[in-house]
């Protein structure tokens, strides 16, 4: 435990619909649930609007409805997000060299390592002064937990929520910790929870009371004698700055159930083109390529397969992704399949390169075949043809719609300018023209979902001059969900 609380946490207030909020002036004060829009879809966020009436994180999108159902529901826009988050992190990078961060919207601080802090009101200041910052270089609010530890200081950010800042001299920790609840504690969830319920052990008070004996009788030497150390207040982890990932992965969980052989297939395609381009994003190659499948019946199934070196081609992780298909039984339906790639390296093995162009071209002499036959049909990927006729439709026009005009989308209109997608259906797309700037709610116009007037956009910058969602986040972070 550190003598002075400098170590910082900061948590941006509910990321995701606050940049929502933000980008649409007439969702302000409003509920807002972004997340998967589908009947499987989850919350992602909620705004304090609609947290009011019960929505939360992780939440079915089914039942959020029921509980908020005059709430604006819009799909994630992570590139403008992540644009936003480099901002932010870019803000804490200035502050010490030992940032660690948790996801898009959340970081540990060593305020020590950047010589900036090193009593209660030198923190203080430096927390305050981050604030302001976050709120004028992106128009979002943040919460600031300043505290000797880890532990202390994601708990201090927790009770600022939301738009304050929480400060926790050392020395305090065991009485503020005694009257909370035990899940409070770092590796305490609900497993763990219930097993100290059933204990008698409901409050981080128990726990000292219990004593490291019974709980490691109760939970195993290392997460009890853990569980013990943090409930003293005990915490010695420190900032960790640029924590290596371990593999980069894309899923995607399916409104209905994909039976159709050939569709799986390609959707498996399309993962592992999209999982390549994060790879590359990352600077990284690998070696390891994951299959993942979600059955109807949620069993979940995992195939992978070592490859002799790591590489970011497309068409290695894709052709391996297949073979790894063709291990897995489909009867019955598939509610999810991913991609990913592990073991990462900074490298690409040459000889796989080569591989990859002497396959390249088989497969480029059968396309141009399929294509020409199939009279110049292009799939999904792009312009990318079909391998044959029969391997795949053209979108529908209902499934371009979807894709082009979800709700929350940002478009351009050649005549009205910039606006966002409300709602589209029955070959229609009704739009709201405002920016981030305006200071009152804009007008709404419903048009045809083929207009040639109206075009998919690039996300506005929340304040004239920052981020967008074209942009590239400032540094490289740990991707994850907001709260």
């Amino acid at each position: 435990m550190r003598a002075a609380p400098t170590i910082l946490h900061l948590d941006m207030d509910a990321f995701f619909a606050a940049a929502e909020q933000a980008s649409k002036p007439s969702l302000r004060g409003k509920p807002v649930v972004v997340g998967g829009l589908g009947p499987r879809g989850v919350v992602a966020t909620a705004s304090y609007e609609a947290r009011r009436f019960g929505v939360h994180s992780a939440m079915p999108m089914g039942q959020a409805r029921r509980l908020a159902p005059h709430a604006a529901y819009l799909v994630p826009r992570f590139a403008f997000y992540r644009a936003i988050s480099g901002q932010v992190m870019e803000l804490l990078g200035r502050l010490s060299p030992l940032v660690e961060p948790l996801s898009l919207d959340e970081a540990f601080v060593d305020l020590e390592a950047g010589g900036l802090a090193d009593d209660s009101a030198s923190a203080r200041a430096v927390g305050e002064r981050l604030r302001a910052e976050i709120l004028a270089t992106t128009g979002l609010t943040g919460s600031v937990g300043l505290a000797g530890s880890k532990m202390l200081a994601k708990i201090a950010s927790e009770e600022a929520k939301p738009d304050g800042l929480v400060l926790f001299e050392p020395g305090t920790e065991r009485a503020l910790l005694a009257p909370r609840s035990v899940r409070i504690i770092p590796g305490v969830g609900p497993a763990t929870g219930d097993h100290l319920r059933r204990a008698g052990i409901t409050t981080v008070a128990d726990v000292v009371e219990a004593g490291e004996d019974e709980l490691v009788r109760i939970l195993g030497r290392s997460h009890g004698a853990s569980l013990y150390r943090m409930a003293l207040g005990h915490d010695g982890r420190p900032v960790v700055a640029e924590r290596d990932a371990k593999s980069v992965s894309v899923e995607d969980t399916f409104d209905i159930d994909l039976h159709d052989r050939t569709r799986i297939r390609l959707e498996v395609e399309r993962l592992a083109e999209r999982c390549v381009e994060r790879l590359r994003r990352s600077g990284h190659s690998g070696r390891t390529i994951v299959l993942k499948v979600r059955r109807y019946d949620f069993s979940t199934l995992t195939r992978s397969e070592t490859l002799r070196g790591p590489t970011d081609d497309p068409l290695v992780v894709r052709e391996a992704a297949e073979r790894l298909l063709e291990l897995v039984d489909t009867t019955g339906g598939v509610r999810l399949l991913g991609v990913g790639v592990s073991g990462l390296a900074d490298y690409t093995q040459e000889d796989l390169f080569a591989q990859a162009e002497a396959g390249a071209e088989a497969e480029a002499e059968a396309e141009v075949g399929a294509r020409a036959e199939a009279g110049g049909a292009e799939g999904e990927g792009g312009g990318r043809p079909v391998a044959s006729p029969t391997a795949a439709a053209p979108p529908t026009a209902t499934e371009t719609a979807t894709r082009r005009w979800a709700p929350g989308n940002d478009v351009r209109h050649a005549v009205l300018g910039a606006g966002w997608v409300q709602g589209s259906g029955l070959g229609r797309v009704t739009v709201r023209f405002e920016e981030p700037g305006s200071t009152a709610p804009g007008r709404v116009r419903t048009f045809s979902v083929d207009d040639p007037e109206l075009e998919p956009a690039d996300p506005l910058p929340l304040v004239p001059g920052g981020a967008t969602g074209a942009e590239p986040a400032a540094r490289a972070h740990a991707p994850g969900a907001a709260s």
